[in-house]
């Protein structure tokens, strides 16, 4: 176990990439219609005595199917900072979206952290509805429902402590049960908000995403990003091209694949 004085280092770590206009990414659309495109993370938090994975993201064949561009594996961009997948002991689920819930096999030893409200909505009565259930794949489904006969999920009731210095966060909004995860680091209390804010222009103007379950919710949960980190420089938005411009590379190497949250912008 983590000692309570536990300072984490954080990586977001790039795997995919979507070339789009940002009329696609405000309800309502943007007037000026720029390119506005999506980055594909999975992240990475690293303590002295464990370390824990944010999602798994999807594979070559799903960025084909959905027309997405991997840059980087998910397993190469772990190996890159020093985690091996298959080793891996814990990974939290931030929601089941096919693109954090994908490459169902990377992770053999893994128990997974999900909300209660996430699996109850993913194979609840929603999915009846092409317009909910698109963003979602019924294999990522089908193969978390045998985690959970195998014994390896977790399953968390809104907000709960994974580990001294590691919290969970119910706020729904972009789906039912997504979670944000907040962390201790040298900086201070650094957020992964996931889908919560997927650019930092949805928090920023108050828009929401236009892949959404319930407005309220997630409008609220950019209230609730604000609360539990220490500052707006300190929330990660889930998807924006603009993480890996602000904050300081792993390595000379790995300048646009995989920056080091924990530590303070640069720009």
């Amino acid at each position: 176990m983590s000692s309570e004085n536990e300072k984490y280092r954080i990586y977001a770590i790039k795997y995919a990439h979507h070339d789009r206009m940002s009329s696609e990414n405000f309800i309502g659309g943007d007037p000026h219609d720029v390119p506005m495109p999506l980055d594909y993370y999975v992240w990475a938090i690293v303590g002295t005595a464990a370390t824990y994975v944010v999602d798994m993201g999807f594979d070559a064949e799903m960025a084909s199917q959905r027309g997405r561009t991997i840059i980087h594996s998910v397993e190469q961009g772990l190996e890159r900072v020093g985690i091996i997948a298959a080793e891996v002991k814990e990974v939290i689920i931030t929601h089941m979206h096919y693109d954090h819930a994908g490459n169902h096999d990377l992770f053999p030893k893994a128990r997974f952290h999900l909300q209660d409200s996430e699996m109850a909505f993913c194979t609840g009565r929603c999915m009846c509805h092409q317009g909910i259930r698109h963003a979602f794949e019924v294999e990522d489904v089908k193969s978390m429902v045998g985690n959970v006969f195998a014994g390896r999920v977790q399953f968390h009731d809104g907000d709960s402590e994974l580990a001294p210095g590691i919290t969970l966060h119910r706020v729904g909004g972009h789906s039912d049960g997504l979670q944000v995860v907040r962390v201790q680091t040298e900086r201070g209390w650094v957020v992964l908000a996931s889908d919560a804010s997927h650019y930092y222009a949805n928090m920023q103007r108050q828009q929401a995403y236009p892949i959404v379950y319930n407005i309220g919710d997630m409008l609220e949960g950019f209230v609730t990003l604000r609360r539990l980190a220490d500052s707006d420089d300190h929330i990660i938005p889930g998807h924006d091209p603009l993480v890996l411009q602000r904050y300081p590379a792993f390595d000379a190497e790995t300048e646009q694949w995989i920056a080091r949250v924990d530590l303070v912008p640069e720009r």
